[in-house]
């Protein structure tokens, strides 16, 4: 054990030296209590691997994006049954990258307030990050699975209880008591550790993404979305929007004027960014005359999506908007023949002779937080501030102010396209369908392409997931999920 730590702790140390990213470091997942917390020092090595984890579980667009309408297939690769909406009872999705993150921040939570600071806002700084992440998960399983287990105290043994999975309404109040829990214990305002780290701000917007969910997915009240608003607002002090929108995902602009929480990644440490998934290798565009302008790659890219022709025609919808060009872009041949569609939002780092997927996953910006309070301005049917707010992100995109119908449901309907063509790729699409729905603003079984169509094959697919036959298996007091008996 003492060898584990010594080399984390010396892991940690020389990435300070050489002023590397702190996700570096892999999470030791053999750690237990035994003979490792004693200092400081093992406290932040170990928040260093929590990171890293984390990183993992959010680094994929299954869970918040495969089941929404922004992919169709691309040139090569499989889709998941997330967009195919093969979803049954005998492939359940699991759970477990989000609950490794929470095991780990469960024993750093047991753990840091034994050990002796000198200066105890450095205790409070490290568990109010370690509480931002763990609400973060909890989130994340609250709007894929709905009901699942509450787990508090660290799996240190075979005798530790399994447990059942609670409501879908206590995971969000875990979620929010952890928020809440960061922001009592951040020392400070503002980005003390930079953008990549967990901070006040992050925890404003977060809680503003949770409570929305709470008031138009699982009956929260009016009070919830007032909050939504303050704390909207508590979360863009400060910042301002990106003139030019390219400039959001520019490698050369990490933790721009815009952000608010962002998951860094690092030129030659970690460049398997999930936008891979829309670029192309090179052999795919090798005949483009706009070949210079795409972000193929030799080696990194998969093209196992591309972006459906519903999100192409959002942004047709407004032919000045800036945003289509810097999202997508099409590859043609010297005679104007289509050779494929592809992300252009994040485009990495071009090398000499290739490319490194490096671009940072924004989980909180800006102009989210607009589109928060237009969202929940317009749910308390407070039209005109809805528009307000939109207004500010159809702005910056050069599409005019919103002149359409003011009627509640009109301008909700433009919120949630107007959400689709700010946030494309970055993980809110499925989320963002799903709190509409709920809502009655729309129906998802009619606007996903291939929930529809199973819908017209009499199959009526739970928009929560199934959990495996395998968890079933080990942990008798979990349920399958509600919808899943004859599939």
């Amino acid at each position: 054990m003492k060898k584990i730590k010594s080399f984390i702790t010396g892991l940690a140390l020389a990435c300070t030296a050489v002023s590397c990213s702190l996700l570096d470091v892999e999470t030791i997942s053999t750690i237990t209590g035994d003979g490792y917390w004693n200092t400081k020092g093992d406290v932040e090595s170990y928040l260093t691997g929590i990171y890293t984890s984390f990183r993992d579980a959010c680094n994929s667009t299954l869970h918040l994006e495969d089941r929404s309408d922004e992919f169709v297939t691309g040139l090569e690769g499989g889709p998941s049954n997330m967009w195919a909406q093969n979803l049954t009872s005998q492939n359940g999705q699991g759970w477990d990258s989000y609950y490794t993150v929470i095991q780990h921040c469960n024993m750093l939570l047991k753990y840091a307030p034994q050990i002796e600071y000198q200066i105890e806002s450095e205790r409070n700084m490290a568990m109010a990050e370690t509480y931002f992440i763990r609400s973060y998960m909890y989130f994340c399983i609250a709007r894929v699975w709905g009901d699942a287990p509450i787990e508090l105290e660290p799996t240190e043994g075979s005798d530790k209880p399994k447990l059942g999975r609670s409501p879908a309404e206590e995971v969000i109040g875990r979620a929010l008591s952890d928020v809440d829990a960061a922001i009592s214990l951040f020392p400070q305002d503002g980005y003390p550790e930079g953008k990549s780290r967990a901070s006040k701000p992050a925890c404003y917007a977060l809680k503003a993404d949770i409570l929305l969910w709470k008031a138009k997915v699982l009956d929260g009240t009016e009070e919830d979305l007032k909050d939504v608003i303050k704390l909207a607002d508590m979360a863009s002090e400060g910042l301002a929007l990106e003139d030019d929108f390219s400039a959001i995902y520019d490698s050369g602009n990490k933790k721009g004027k815009e952000v608010i929480f962002s998951i860094h990644f690092e030129y030659l440490e970690k460049d398997a960014q999930y936008s891979r998934t829309l670029k192309p290798r090179d052999i795919f565009v090798e005949n483009a005359v706009n070949r210079d302008q795409i972000a193929w790659s030799k080696t990194g890219a998969r093209n196992t999506y591309a972006p459906s022709d519903k999100l192409i025609a959002m942004f047709d919808r407004y032919p000045g908007d800036i945003r289509k060009d810097a999202s997508i872009i099409t590859a043609v041949d010297a005679s104007g023949n289509v050779l494929g569609i592809f992300d252009n939002k994040m485009k990495g780092t071009a090398t000499q002779t290739d490319r490194s997927y490096d671009s940072d996953i924004i989980l909180y910006r800006l102009a989210e937080m607009y589109m928060f309070k237009a969202e929940a301005y317009a749910a308390l049917n407070q039209i005109p501030e809805a528009i307000a707010e939109l207004d500010k992100v159809r702005d910056r995109a050069k599409i005019g102010k919103y002149t359409g119908p003011a009627d509640k449901i009109s301008v909700e309907k433009e919120i949630l396209e107007e959400r689709g063509r700010e946030f494309y790729l970055e993980r809110k699409r499925w989320p963002d369908m799903l709190r509409f729905h709920y809502a009655g603003v729309i129906d998802v079984y009619e606007e996903v392409p291939n929930l529809k169509s199973k819908k017209e094959q009499g199959l009526i697919i739970p928009l929560y997931c199934a959990i495996p036959l395998s968890d079933l298996d080990r942990n008798h007091n979990l349920k399958q999920t509600e919808g899943y008996e004859n599939l």
